[in-house]
């Protein structure tokens, strides 16, 4: 977390430590997200730094096993009264109720939440375009979340259903995510590529949330009790979604991974064009965005390859060989007619080996 260099303020109101603090952070939440964020310029980097460690704090808080759900539920209903402007409820008071929760070795993620009230004061003192553009979808991923989880309260863990159950659920844990880039990137966009964005701003999403339900299968499973196959595909290969994990099941299971895969690939399309849509302005770098679509396609591509890896803790991944050979291979930028090809190229083999 040590490498982030301090940047030039969103705004005059905001403290330097306080940015400082939330860059560093981000480092240590999500490699991904940090590469993104560094990617772009001021003022974009800095209010998706602020945004996106706002949206960690209930994910994490979504992710707790040991927390019961019931508990869960009411933590991210607080927190999301804290975020409401009209609402009496302080950061403060969310801060209080999550304290017994917290672990003593939690790691980064747990430090962004001990954290919160910081996170949230640095919001607060975001420029007023800012704050309309982050404040409503943050506000409706974090409901989202409590919803679900009090959906599965009775299980102890999520238990996706259907096909279109993950995809709403995809759609409050990343589309609103998407919607909240896109609520920041439109500012500068004239009102048809702004519908253009607004149309495929949740493909952009879900496909990068559905490669990690692809991927992840077993963390998801054995760390948090979340199965986000669903049971009507797994019920298809006759395999109930608590025993997804069983050696004896591999082969059907991996079927699943695969057809799950096969239904994020039908997203890249959508999701390029709303590359080559997006405006770059206050800060914002195509090439920022490109990174994750890249890796993205990639893993889908490792997933395809052998899904049976998703059901090892390991889970499936990119190589760092190969990240590497992306930023470096984007590192003087992209142009949008670039995407296409550079799609191709990483589908079908490891880009450093292209």
């Amino acid at each position: 977390m040590d490498s982030y260099q301090p940047t030039p303020k969103i705004s005059d109101d905001i403290s330097q430590a306080d940015l400082d603090w939330c860059h560093r952070a981000v480092q240590g939440v999500s490699r991904t997200f940090a590469i993104t964020i560094d990617l772009l310029d001021e003022p974009m980097a800095d209010a998706i730094c602020v945004g996106y460690l706002l949206c960690r704090v209930a994910d994490t808080i979504e992710d707790a096993g040991h927390i019961p759900p019931g508990e869960q539920a009411r933590l991210l209903r607080t927190y999301d009264a804290a975020l409401d402007p009209d609402d009496e409820t302080t950061v403060a008071e969310f801060r209080a109720a999550a304290d017994e929760w917290i672990p003593d070795d939690g790691g980064d993620d747990w430090f962004v939440v001990a954290h919160a009230p910081r996170v949230v004061e640095t919001f607060a003192s975001c420029p007023l375009p800012v704050q309309r553009a982050v404040r409503p979808p943050v506000r409706e991923l974090v409901g989202g979340m409590a919803m679900f989880v009090e959906r599965y309260a009775d299980t102890g863990g999520l238990r996706i259903r259907t096909r279109a159950e993950l995809e709403e659920y995809c759609y409050y844990v990343a589309g609103t995510v998407g919607e909240l880039i896109t609520n920041l990137v439109c500012r500068d966009a004239d009102s048809k590529q702004a519908d253009r964005l607004r149309e495929n701003s949740e493909s952009f999403a879900l496909l990068l949330q559905l490669v990690n339900v692809s991927k992840d299968v077993y963390v998801d499973y054995h760390d948090e009790n979340n199965v986000y196959l669903p049971a009507t595909w797994l019920g298809e290969a006759d395999v109930s979604q608590d025993a997804l994990c069983d050696p004896e099941h591999s082969d059907e299971v991996a079927g699943v991974v695969a057809r799950t895969a096969e239904h994020a690939h039908g997203f890249v399309d959508d999701a390029q064009f709303y590359l080559e849509t997006m405006p770059r302005a206050r800060g914002n770098r195509l090439v920022a965005w490109t990174v994750p679509y890249l890796l993205a396609v990639g893993t889908l591509r490792e997933v395809r390859k052998r899904p049976e890896d998703a059901l090892r803790r390991a889970g499936i991944k990119v190589s760092r060989e190969e990240v590497h050979a992306v930023l470096a291979s984007l590192s003087g930028g992209v142009e949008r007619d670039m995407l296409g090809e550079l799609r191709r190229t990483i589908s079908e083999r490891p880009f450093h080996r292209a």
